[in-house]
């Protein structure tokens, strides 16, 4: 009994409530939502997640390791990395963190989409590249967070 109550709080709060990170203003948001192309010899990363689904987790995200921040739902970090080199990205997850591996080219953006998936005990995240149209759609609804905050 106990134990078929516990699954039900676990799932539930996978679907209830909603998580918020710091965000950045408006005019920085919109800013970065012109999706201008990079200076030479470097290469963006959109890292967005655009789902309700698990609104009351929060999961860190990193690129080479530094923390990029927690993401919430409805969105986004935009964040310049070297061109020519080869990035892995990560989020937090249930049991261990998710990677993708992104090959930067000079001057071109790249847009990852964190979602949550369900897991064992919580919510684990993972990460896929996403093609621009479909991703600037995304983008588009959602609002800048700061970086620079994680919570491990």
């Amino acid at each position: 009994m106990y134990k078929k109550i516990a699954l039900v709080v676990i799932a539930s709060s996978l679907f209830a409530g909603c998580a918020s990170v710091p965000m950045e203003s408006k005019e920085a948001s919109n800013k970065a939502k012109t999706f201008e192309a990079p200076a030479a010899d470097t290469a963006g990363l959109y890292i967005y997640r655009d789902s309700s689904f698990g609104g009351a987790l929060k999961k860190d995200v990193w690129v080479n390791g530094e923390c990029v921040g927690e993401t919430a739902p409805n969105m986004f970090f935009y964040k310049l990395v070297q061109a020519g080199k080869q990035h892995k990205v990560s989020t937090e997850s249930e049991f261990s963190p998710n990677d993708l591996l992104v090959k930067a080219e000079s001057g071109k953006n790249y847009y990852i989409n964190q979602y949550i998936k369900m897991g064992v005990f919580v919510g684990g995240a993972n990460l896929e590249l996403v093609d621009e149209v479909k991703a600037k759609k995304a983008i588009g609804g959602l609002d800048l967070a700061k970086m620079g905050k994680c919570s491990k």
